[in-house]
C-alpha cells in the first residue's frame, strides 16, 4: 500500500471536515424545523436561494482560485472552514510567511500558513468568547463599541489591516505595484459596488499581467 504524503493527508482530511461542516450547518435549521414541526415554503426558499446563488456562488469559486495559491492546501481548507478569510486569515498567513521568509508555494510556506491560520482561528475564538462574557455581564459596553468613541475605529479595521500589509509589499516592489494600483483604482471609480471576491481575483490577474509585461520589457 502506497504511503500517504502530507499533501494527500491534507486533502483527505480537509474534504472530510468540509463535508462534516456543511452537514452541521444544514442540520441546525433542519433539526429546529423537525422539533417545532414547522417547515418553510420551499418555493420561497428556492426563489431566495436562486437570487443569492447568482451573486455569491461565482464569488465563492473565484475566492478559492484566488486564495488557494496564497494560503496553500492546508491553509485553504482551514480558512474556508473557519471563515473571515479576507479580513483575518489571508493577512495573517501572508504576514507569517513574510516574517519567516518563505514562499507561499513551498513546503515551508504550506506549514507556516497552516499554523498561522490555526493560531488566528484559536485566538479569534478566545477573543469572541471573552467579549461575549463582557457583553453578558455589562450590556452597556455594547453601546460604547457601536455608538461611543470607539465606533469609528471599528469601521476602519479592514482598511488598517490591508493598508499596513500592502504597504510593506509596495515599498519592496514599488515598480510592479504601480500598474495594478492604477487599474484597480479606476475600476473602483467606475464600478465601486463590485464584489470583494471578484475584485480580489481581478487584482491578482491584473498584477500578474502587469508584472509579466514589465518583466518582458526588462523594466524589473
Amino acid at each position: 500500500m502506497k504511503k500517504r504524503t502530507y499533501l494527500d493527508s491534507v486533502h483527505f482530511y480537509g474534504r472530510i471536515w468540509c463535508v462534516l461542516a456543511i452537514i452541521a450547518l444544514i442540520s441546525v435549521p433542519f433539526l429546529i424545523c423537525l422539533h417545532l414541526k414547522v417547515w418553510p415554503d420551499w418555493g420561497v426558499v428556492a426563489s431566495g436561494f436562486a437570487s443569492v446563488a447568482i451573486l455569491f456562488y461565482p464569488t465563492g469559486v473565484i475566492e478559492v482560485i484566488a486564495y488557494a495559491p496564497l494560503l496553500g492546501s492546508g491553509g485553504t481548507y482551514l480558512s474556508f472552514l473557519t471563515g473571515n478569510i479576507a479580513n483575518l486569515k489571508l493577512p495573517c498567513a501572508l504576514n507569517a510567511m513574510e516574517n519567516a521568509k518563505v514562499r507561499a508555494n513551498s513546503e515551508e510556506g504550506e506549514i507556516i500558513s497552516t499554523i498561522s491560520i490555526a493560531a488566528s482561528a484559536i485566538v479569534t475564538t478566545l477573543i469572541i468568547a471573552v467579549f461575549v462574557l463582557i457583553f453578558a455581564v455589562n450590556p452597556t459596553f455594547t453601546k460604547v463599541m457601536s455608538e461611543g468613541a470607539l465606533a469609528p475605529a471599528f469601521k476602519q479595521v479592514t482598511y488598517a489591516i490591508f493598508g499596513s500589509l500592502a504597504a510593506t509589499y509596495f515599498v519592496k516592489h514599488w515598480r510592479i505595484s504601480i500598474f495594478p494600483i492604477a487599474v484597480l483604482s479606476l475600476l473602483l471609480v467606475f464600478a465601486g459596488t463590485i464584489q470583494i471576491g471578484i475584485l480580489i481575483f481581478a487584482g491578482v490577474a491584473i498584477s500578474m499581467l502587469g508584472a509579466h509585461i514589465m518583466y518582458k520589457l526588462k523594466w524589473v
